[in-house]
């Protein structure tokens, strides 16, 4: 709707809404009347979409870190994973589902899986120590 100045100038009557999500998307909208549904719409599935989203990033970084493991153990198992896929299985550090890693996570401790798994964790698990100067 408009109105007519006094010096012929036209101005709307409304609103102007301004969002941003935790997620750093914006939007901006108009309406006359911000409570009238008829006139704001909320898509539900994006927005159930964009939470389903955020949830399984969380988990999968709640995964990352360890439970009841030293700061040592975590940053070693932060580097590991830099270069190998690891997870943790309590306190044990496990690479590529089959060589585990043990306390105190020194190339002596790793065990399980091939020859060739075993060795190669050992060496990254060597370098990562030298890197972080443990």
């Amino acid at each position: 709707m408009a109105m007519e100045a006094s010096n012929n100038d036209e101005f709307e009557v409304g609103y102007i809404i301004a969002i941003k999500t935790t997620l750093g998307d914006q939007f901006e909208g108009k309406a006359d009347d911000p409570l009238d549904m008829k006139e704001c719409y909320i898509d539900f599935k994006i927005l159930h979409a964009r939470e389903e989203s955020a949830i399984r990033q969380a988990e999968m970084e709640a995964e990352r870190i360890g439970v009841g493991v030293t700061n040592e153990a975590q940053n070693i198992y932060d580097a590991l994973s830099k270069t190998l896929p690891v997870r943790w299985d309590r306190t044990v550090i496990v690479v590529m589902n089959e060589v585990r890693v043990n306390s105190p996570y020194l190339p002596e401790n790793v065990s399980g899986g091939t020859g060739p798994a075993n060795d190669r964790v050992k060496k990254v698990l060597e370098f990562e120590r030298k890197r972080l100067r443990l």
